[in-house]
């Protein structure tokens, strides 16, 4: 049984995680090793360890995750505490936080930061998915099964937004309305669902407009109409300079010259254009490669799961790196405003690297049901006589 459960794996998705992560450590050594000494005076190599680490311990987690069957999350002695611990921690920012780039997102622990909302978009995925497979046989009534499990999305948004992180914010909304259209719920309850939100949101945007149009935000604006008239179009033109000067085969690993204290902290928000300067066309399509292959193969999982836990859950994960992808490149290239965005598996960032592992852990083991299932289900009288997650969590000794 164990053996065929091994062989159920989804290994090409495994593979296109650790070489995605692999790439981004080089990188993160390439694009911080000046700025580490010329900023901070560390040794050049300083946040390549730390990121190591984080791999270390990202990969630990991804294990844990791959092996750990997703039907007991469904189990409200899991979710239940997930959800409160996720609240409890964004609250406690308010009175323990670390401020750094103008939002109170971080915890300080030693030389290490833990951002608890990186992992609140994990517990929104794992929450909704949870709530709305329960919720199946009535899923279409609007106050029964639409409304409810909405009210932990509004305040998890709300906490993350008075940070104030408002990209963050946007983003677990996005990956909760993704979660939401493929639920199965109605059209009609779906707009119902947008007007209502309306409702709710607009006035509090209102009275936190003060909060949310700083001269920041109206400068990243500006800098996005035309980033070369303006002081906040800093960052941007020199990532134009380093996208445009890479070419096809780049000017060869470790050779950037916006990283040498032009382009700031290359090594998260803007990695990607370090590695157009370094590697090119080529360098770009290989990391857009594996992330489009990562999203498109958790989608088609999601769709081929018949359990709706299991669905929703592969929609969610790939949703959520398909956004943030798309808001870190769309970013750096000024198609859209700039929002700080870390791009999946490559920017540097210990919290960031370890949520997207334990995601990528549920998403391969969902994965694995659904290849099992349909490999090995009918193909012997056990099998045939017993659903297969009772199978897989004897094998793993685990009791739901």
């Amino acid at each position: 049984m164990f053996k065929k459960i091994l062989k159920s794996y989804d290994y090409s998705l495994i593979i296109a995680v650790v070489l995605l992560s692999i790439f981004g450590l080089i990188m993160v050594y390439s694009a911080s090793m000046v700025w580490a000494v010329q900023r901070y005076g560390y040794e050049s190599d300083h946040f390549y360890d730390k990121q190591k680490l984080n791999l270390i311990i990202a990969g630990i987690a991804f294990v844990i995750m791959a092996l750990f069957p997703y039907k007991a999350m469904l189990s409200n002695k899991i979710l239940v505490p997930m959800v409160f611990l996720s609240l409890i921690g964004l609250f406690a920012l308010f009175i323990f936080g670390h401020a750094a780039g103008n939002a109170q997102s971080w915890f300080k622990l030693g030389a290490r930061n833990l951002q608890p909302s990186e992992f609140v978009k994990l517990t929104v995925i794992i929450y909704l998915s949870a709530v709305y497979a329960k919720k199946q046989s009535y899923i279409n009534e609007f106050n029964k099964g639409v409304v409810p499990p909405l009210v932990y999305l509004f305040l998890a948004c709300l906490f993350v937004a008075i940070q104030p992180d408002f990209g963050t914010a946007g983003i677990i909304f996005v990956i909760a309305v993704m979660i939401i259209f493929a639920s199965g719920m109605s059209y009609k309850n779906i707009f119902k669902l947008g007007f209502t939100g309306v409702l709710i949101v607009l006035p509090i945007a209102l009275i936190m407009k003060d909060k949310i149009f700083t001269n920041v935000r109206i400068g990243r604006l500006v800098a996005f109409q035309d980033p070369f008239e303006t002081e906040f179009g800093y960052h941007l033109v020199n990532s134009y300079l380093a996208l445009g000067a890479g070419g096809l085969k780049g000017l060869g690993l470790g050779h950037s010259i916006q990283k040498l204290g032009y382009l700031p902290e290359a090594h998260t928000d803007f990695i990607m254009a370090v590695i157009a300067e370094e590697l090119g066309a080529f360098g770009v399509c290989f990391v857009l490669l594996l992330l489009g292959y990562i999203v498109l193969r958790g989608l088609y999982i999601g769709l081929k799961c018949k359990d709706p836990f299991g669905s929703l859950l592969a929609i969610g994960i790939s949703s959520m790196i398909g956004i943030q992808s798309f808001i870190n490149l769309a970013g750096i290239s000024g198609v859209i405003p700039l929002t700080g965005v870390p791009l999946p598996f490559i920017s540097y960032g210990g919290s960031s690297l370890l949520q997207l592992s334990l995601a990528m852990g549920i998403l391969v083991n969902v994965s694995m049901f659904v290849t099992y299932e349909k490999k090995y289900k009918g193909t012997s009288n056990k099998v045939k006589q017993e659903p297969i997650h009772n199978d897989t969590n004897r094998v793993l000794n685990f009791r739901k």
